[in-house]
């Protein structure tokens, strides 16, 4: 009765299915495991800015993610403007400078303040910065961030106190970080579930024509 049933079934669109519903919980199951990778990040995040402050790592170590830190910078130059906002929650343009911290080295990128135009230039020659440490600027596109392509490594140090003319930006925060995974997973499995269903109603529908005919 069984081998009869199978027989029934057309072969391609059976094939087409499962390979679909496999792949949606494979998508859901992969989803679960980012959940738990996230978590852990988010708890390492909030330990992160309770800890106490640390000399600014020139490597872009994700690890150091929203540490206090400083350092000293004995010229900006470079500088470039980005999206952002104040400490108030308003947008604007966030002004990054390129500082130099050595006589040789890669440097650090620093955010040294928001303004709400973004033809202010910042009259700012160096000193100590302290301030909170944050990743840089993601210029992904949007086909990019959703195919997983991995944003470009590097830290930057938001400062607390502002260059001249310019207001503080925001300070990073962890509950910005959004951790969506776990629905993610729930809407795959829905899918797979979803699919199977259509399909059966399908075949149901295919064998009472069958029968009809037959009659």
């Amino acid at each position: 009765m069984i081998l009869r049933r199978a027989a029934r079934l057309p072969l391609l669109p059976t094939v087409i299915v499962a390979l679909a519903v496999g792949a949606m919980i494979a998508l859901g199951l992969w989803q679960l495991r980012r959940a738990e990778w996230k978590e852990a990040l988010l708890v390492l995040y909030t330990q992160n800015s309770r800890r106490p402050a640390v000399t600014f790592p020139l490597v872009g170590d994700e690890s150091y993610l929203f540490r206090r830190s400083s350092l000293m910078c004995l010229e900006a130059s470079g500088w470039t403007i980005e999206s952002g906002i104040n400490r108030a929650g308003q947008s604007g343009w966030r002004h990054l400078a390129r500082c130099r911290t050595g006589i040789e080295g890669p440097g650090a990128l620093v955010d040294l303040g928001w303004s709400k135009g973004f033809d202010v230039k910042p009259a700012w020659g160096g000193g100590r910065i302290t301030g909170s440490i944050a990743s840089k600027p993601d210029h992904r596109s949007l086909i990019a961030s959703f195919t997983g392509e991995k944003a470009e490594p590097g830290l930057m140090l938001i400062a607390d106190q502002a260059a001249p003319g310019l207001e503080p930006s925001g300070r990073p925060s962890v509950a910005d970080i959004p951790n969506n995974h776990r629905a993610y997973a729930v809407q795959w499995f829905i899918f797979a579930a979803l699919a199977v269903v259509i399909y059966g109603i399908a075949l149901r529908r295919r064998g009472n024509k069958r029968t009809v005919r037959a009659e």
